[in-house]
């Protein structure tokens, strides 16, 4: 149970260390920065595993610092499909 919880809660820092670093304002909401920090934090423990670097339960600099770059990526990608002032209207 706490490994979920203390999960959730990297994911919370490493998404809004993404929206800190990334230059300009995104139109993110609390769940929506948790949600690309899990998903960067899992790749970034994919790729820290893949590199023999640690484990994917672990906390290790270089999963880190690749979580927070692919939140990065992710939060300009969540940026790019939903504009600047919010989700696209159909007409």
């Amino acid at each position: 149970m706490f490994g979920i919880i203390g999960f959730l809660v990297a994911g919370l820092v490493i998404g809004a260390l993404a929206r800190l670093l990334k230059p300009g304002k995104q139109n993110l909401s609390i769940i929506a920065t948790l949600g690309l920090g899990v998903v960067g934090s899992v790749i970034g423990g994919l790729i820290a595993s893949a590199l023999g670097t640690g484990d994917m339960g672990e906390l290790n600099i270089l999963g880190f610092v690749v979580a927070v770059v692919a939140a990065m990526l992710l939060v300009g990608t969540a940026e790019a499909i939903t504009g600047k002032s919010g989700p696209k209207q159909l007409r």
